[in-house]
């Protein structure tokens, strides 16, 4: 038994990098192209029909790029599609929320003290979350097609703020503000998955016809693709989140989740009006400081909720053969570090946030425990406590004899 929290960390870890490439692939093609429309030079009677055209660099070749309206006058050969990079961004996000939050739900997805779950309701809750955002989101965009488009990016916002805050009222801190970049991401991939793809394939069927393709397809195609690129870089740091605790366990964590959006708003303005010769609006760059100022300040305020529920897995291993050896090693060797107020010098809060002061705490993150000072020497860092070999061997035996192993 014990072999599979090792197997589940190195499958965690082999998933999680299939999906750092892919996304790498997904954001750096959707970040150029962007680049790329805004950029064409459209002042310019080409002969071919196109809508603009731009001269590049790179690598040290030349590449000379025009874009078609509506579509070229007949099929060209060789077509590039660009999806298998968000379907595969989507696929192996979503496994990877599989392995470590809906596998280890009760470590990382569920908090008692949030809200008392099993694990098939919290992995449905989650579920569902992610299937109403799409639809949700896809009615708003088709009621707004052809309104005011900031209309729609301030409905589109309020339903994400009202997001961040239910899931923090259903998910654990880190679990919320993961989920929350995991609905975002399911939006952007859903938008080329049913409407971005399917209305080139439109314009594709036309042309092989010998018929004129609908400007309107190119339309809304454009207006989701707009989208996506302002919710790239917050869903970025949401997917970050769940490494830094003064994001995810504040008791603000879903007001700091919904300024990232706005973030991700002046950023984006500014590199879209460069690219698009427009200028550049430096007072961006002041908006974005101050809002992320304003989170950090939000993210030092005093925590009020008190954290004293243990799931049922935690109570296991709280209850387990050794458990009180464990808690006098964890008290002596850990928690001068891992403390509400350190007393390492230099330490101003936890490392990840993890707290191990108390037996509860302690049981709560019995699995880490294992894998960082049982099963591997990565903590204490460059063993600075001095934690003995016996000592990890007691830490190893406690949780085989909790798990099973």
């Amino acid at each position: 038994m014990y072999d599979l929290a090792a197997f589940g960390a190195w499958a965690e870890f082999a998933i999680r990098w299939l999906h750092v490439i892919t996304a790498i692939a997904w954001i750096g093609s959707s970040f150029y192209f962007i680049a790329l429309d805004l950029g064409l030079h459209r002042d310019r009677n080409l002969a071919t029909g196109a809508d603009g055209e731009e001269w590049q660099v790179h690598g040290g070749g030349f590449y000379h790029v025009q874009k078609y309206l509506v579509a070229p006058a007949s099929m060209p050969d060789g077509l590039v599609w660009f999806k298998w990079e968000s379907y595969s961004t989507w696929l192996s996000g979503f496994a990877l929320l599989a392995v470590v939050y809906y596998l280890g739900a009760e470590f990382y997805l569920i908090d008692p003290n949030v809200m008392d779950l099993g694990v098939w309701q919290a992995v449905a809750i989650s579920i569902a979350s992610l299937a109403l955002g799409w639809v949700i989101y896809n009615t708003l965009c088709k009621l707004f097609v052809d309104a005011n488009q900031t209309g729609l990016m301030l409905a589109l916002f309020v339903v994400l703020v009202a997001m961040a805050w239910g899931y923090t009222q259903v998910f654990s801190g880190r679990a919320a503000l993961l989920h929350l970049g995991a609905f975002t991401a399911t939006i952007m991939s859903a938008n080329v998955f049913f409407i971005i793809i399917p209305n080139q394939k439109i314009v594709v069927a036309d042309l092989i016809a010998g018929r004129k393709p609908d400007a309107k397809y190119g339309k809304i195609a454009k207006q989701r693709s707009t989208h996506n690129n302002y919710l790239t870089l917050p869903v970025i740091f949401l997917m970050l989140s769940n490494h830094y605790p003064l994001a995810f366990a504040s008791d603000w964590n879903w007001v700091i989740a919904s300024l990232v959006f706005l973030m991700g708003v002046t950023i984006r303005h500014f590199f879209n009006s460069m690219h698009a010769r427009k200028g550049m609006p430096w007072w961006t760059w002041g908006a974005t400081a101050a809002l992320f100022l304003l989170i950090v300040w939000l993210s030092t305020a005093p925590l009020a909720r008190d954290e004293t529920r243990l799931s049922s897995t935690a109570q296991r291993f709280a209850q387990a053969d050794g458990f009180a050896e464990v808690t006098d090693i964890v008290l002596g060797r850990c928690s001068m570090c891992h403390a509400a107020e350190p007393a390492w010098d230099g330490l101003h809060w936890a490392p990840k946030g993890v707290h191990l002061e108390t037996e509860a705490q302690i049981a709560h993150h019995a699995r880490e425990i294992y894998l960082q000072s049982g099963l591997s020497h990565a903590m204490p860092p460059a063993n600075l406590s001095w934690m003995e070999q016996t000592e990890r061997a007691a830490i190893r035996d406690w949780y085989r004899s909790a798990s099973g192993g």
